[in-house]
C-alpha cells in the first residue's frame, strides 16, 4: 500500500517493537486530525493524520484499522472513524499529545467469546467486534483523571477498570460503569 507522507507520519508498524465530536479538541486539529497508537500487544506503534482536507484519509484509516486488529487472530475489521474523533477530543480535552497505549481495539467474535467465557468483565455482544470501541490509557495521565475527561465528552461509553489499568471507551450509547 503506497502511504503518502503526509498521511502517516511515522508508519512504524512492526518497526518498532461515525460520531463526529466538536468542541475544542477537533477546533484546534484546523484542517487535519491526528492521533498517536502504540498496540502495547505487538509493539506496533503509528502515528497517522486521519482526517485532511475536509475528510477521512483511507490510507490512514486502513493502516489504523491494521493497528486495531484483533492481537490474537490477526483479523483486522474496519474501526469507527467516529471512535478516532472521540479519542482526538479524549486527548484534546487533557491537553496530551502522548500516545494511545491500547490494550484492545477490534476483537473478533470468536477472541470475544474465549474472554467473556473467562471473565464477567467482557460483555457478550461488545462494541469492540464492531470496531466500534478500544481498551486505552495515556502515559502520563491519571487513569481516573483519564475516565472523567473520557465522561465528559458524553461521546459514548465509559469503563473503568484500575486493577487492569485501562479505560473503556466506545462510540455506543452514552453510559458509564467500573470493573476490576
Amino acid at each position: 500500500m503506497a502511504l503518502h507522507r503526509r498521511q502517516l507520519l511515522n508508519y512504524g508498524l512492526g518497526l518498532a517493537g461515525s460520531v463526529a465530536l466538536g468542541g475544542p479538541a477537533l477546533a484546534a486539529a484546523g484542517g487535519g486530525r491526528s492521533i498517536a497508537f502504540t498496540n502495547l500487544h505487538t509493539g506496533e506503534s503509528l502515528n497517522a493524520t486521519y482526517w485532511e482536507a475536509g475528510a477521512y484519509v483511507p490510507d490512514a484509516l486502513a493502516a489504523l484499522n491494521h493497528l486495531l486488529r484483533d492481537h490474537r487472530t490477526g483479523e483486522v475489521h474496519t474501526i469507527a472513524p467516529g471512535l478516532f474523533d472521540l479519542i482526538a477530543s479524549l486527548r484534546g480535552k487533557l491537553e496530551s499529545a502522548a500516545t494511545v497505549q491500547v490494550i484492545s481495539g477490534y476483537r473478533s467474535p470468536i477472541t470475544n467469546a474465549a474472554l467473556h467465557a473467562h471473565s464477567e468483565g467482557v460483555a457478550s455482544h461488545s462494541l469492540h467486534m464492531l470496531g466500534q470501541a478500544t481498551d486505552l490509557r495515556i502515559a502520563g495521565v491519571d487513569l481516573g483523571h483519564l475516565r472523567d475527561a473520557a465522561w465528559s465528552l458524553q461521546g459514548g461509553g465509559v469503563g473503568f477498570y484500575p486493577q487492569s489499568q485501562f479505560v473503556h471507551v466506545d462510540v455506543g450509547r452514552v453510559r458509564r460503569w467500573s470493573g476490576a
